[in-house]
């Protein structure tokens, strides 16, 4: 069922990585708020199956295979979107992928892959979108982070933090570059949800114990996440966390970085892994 919301209705969406887990989650949510959706992704057979589900309840989508890593099928994708529904307002980068694994453990073309995936796909992107948004002064751009690349827990997996915290770094200069254009930007930036990336996650190191971003969070299913998101640009919100906790842990490191990091030493030699929590109830 579509239901109307002014910043949403008789839009279009562009989302990269839209086949499954948040990505998914995020072009259902734009649709059902009105938006025509595109959903751009590796996988033609689940970018495929989203859009269908999308038009069965009544929306409006359409699906194009596009694999990130490369700049000409970022440019069709662009190209398909605009013949289709006309040029994208909102340009959701949510392209990602994880590995696990000590740092000593990870080979060189590993970490090449991770950087090349999680953060110059987003790069890419802008090649593409930035010319047109601003000759026009209007759309809206998001890029996928992480609580990963946010603070300092995820040892077991650098490649992937240091791709997310460099999108956090890039997304908002870019904020302050684009905004007094007319162009809003949006760091997305998902804590614990439940998605499938742990399930196709390659382990570099036996028994490495993945680390996480605090006991005391909840892991939220993709709808909420896709939901928060939403409210999040509508409002016109830069940084975008899926648990507003996050910040308040980013105060505690930034009153002494160090005692941060030595209690964070501590807890991991004690074995607590910081792993959240499912609901409860």
């Amino acid at each position: 069922m579509v239901v109307a919301y002014p910043y949403f209705s008789d839009k279009t969406a562009l989302i990269f990585g839209g086949g499954k887990g948040i990505g998914r989650a995020v072009a259902m949510e734009l649709a059902r708020r009105g938006s025509c959706v595109v959903i751009a992704d590796i996988d033609a057979d689940a970018a495929q199956m989203v859009s269908a589900a999308i038009n069965d309840k009544g929306g409006c989508a359409i699906s194009v295979q596009c694999d990130v890593l490369q700049q000409s099928a970022i440019d069709a994708a662009a190209l398909f979107c605009k013949e289709m529904f006309g040029s994208p307002d909102f340009v959701i980068n949510n392209v990602g992928a994880m590995l696990n694994g000590h740092p000593e453990d990870i080979p060189m073309a590993e970490w090449e892959r991770m950087m090349d995936l999680n953060y110059f796909s987003v790069v890419r992107s802008m090649q593409t979108f930035l010319p047109e948004f601003l000759q026009r002064g209007h759309g809206h751009i998001v890029n996928t982070a992480s609580f990963a690349g946010l603070y300092p827990y995820a040892v077991s997996r650098l490649p992937y933090a240091a791709a997310k915290g460099a999108i956090i770094a890039l997304t908002q200069s870019l904020a302050l570059y684009l905004e007094p254009k007319g162009i809003r930007v949006s760091c997305f930036i998902p804590g614990p949800v439940m998605t499938d990336i742990l399930t196709s996650m390659t382990s570099w190191t036996p028994d490495c114990a993945v680390r996480g971003p605090g006991a005391d969070l909840e892991i939220i299913d993709v709808q909420k996440a896709a939901a928060i998101l939403a409210d999040g640009m509508s409002a016109a919100k830069i940084m975008i966390a899926t648990d507003d906790r996050a910040w308040k842990i980013l105060a505690e490191w930034a009153r002494s970085p160090d005692d941060f990091l030595r209690a964070k030493m501590e807890a991991f030699e004690r074995g607590d892994f910081g792993r959240p929590s499912l609901p409860t109830g």
